[in-house]
């Protein structure tokens, strides 16, 4: 069997499809850009947890890059994040000020209060270490960070943010299940490639979607042709503009489709 077929074949539980995810796990990682990749992916995230702020929903962090955000219709207004963000900016320690371009990837996974996927337990390896907290809070005390990892497709996800080791097993084992339905919508994706032409995006995260240029002060949505200014404004948590765009395009291309 191979990798898509093991996709397709695994077992879901459709309890109720159409009910809105609880929550939305943003997982960053820094791309291409050695350390100014990787303090982009933390501008991102932070971007991520002030506009999350704004709109008054609950943000926590479940292990580094990996962010979890609570609030109604905060996966519709997120899960268009996916892909390769790339920055074109002079870092700090540049001194004869060349741009430098660097890039970091989101993954946009909705949490759902029941699990859609049933995982395989010899499936599953699990590891466990000691988690930090804030002002050494928890250090080298007890195992309660989990990492979990699918064998059959490699895929791993950490959880430290939880004060249990059952809890981080249980949020571990959430995110990777919404990890695998996305790798599976990806090859359903591929499969029906003609009917999402022109649609936005695949949700694949190697797609390039964002450029952020802050010496022009601009971010252009590649999938929108589109560009926004006032760069500080917008890391600072001023994303409605551009969400409020992909969502009505969005909308606008399944209204088409439909037809």
């Amino acid at each position: 069997m191979d990798y898509a077929d093991y996709l397709r074949g695994l077992k879901e539980k459709k309890e109720n499809p159409d009910a809105p995810p609880s929550s939305v796990v943003l997982e960053l990682r820094a791309g291409a850009g050695g350390d100014e990749a990787a303090l982009f992916a933390r501008d991102l995230k932070s971007m991520y947890e002030k506009y999350a702020d704004s709109r008054r929903w609950k943000t926590r962090t479940i292990d580094d890059l990996t962010l979890e955000i609570q609030g109604t219709e905060a996966y519709e207004a997120l899960r268009y994040e996916t892909g390769v963000h790339r920055v074109q900016r002079v870092p700090e320690t540049e001194k004869t000020g060349r741009v430098h371009t660097s890039t970091a990837s989101v993954a946009v996974l909705p949490l759902r209060a029941k699990s859609t996927t049933v995982l395989n337990p010899s499936d599953l390896r699990m590891e466990f270490s000691r988690s930090g907290g804030a002002g050494g809070q928890n250090v080298n005390k007890v195992e309660t960070a989990v990492r979990l990892v699918h064998i059959p497709t490699g895929l791993d996800v950490r959880s430290s943010s939880e004060r249990s080791q059952q809890a981080n097993r249980e949020k571990a084992m959430a995110i990777l299940s919404a990890k695998l339905e996305q790798m599976q919508e990806e090859e359903e994706a591929k499969t029906h490639a003609a009917l999402r032409k022109g649609q936005i995006g695949t949700g694949d995260r190697s797609e390039k979607i964002r450029t952020y240029n802050y010496l022009q002060d601009r971010i252009t949505d590649h999938r929108l042709k589109e560009s926004w200014h006032n760069l500080p404004k917008i890391l600072a948590g001023g994303l409605g503009d551009i969400v409020g765009a992909l969502r009505l395009r969005a909308e606008a291309l399944e209204g088409t489709v439909r037809e």
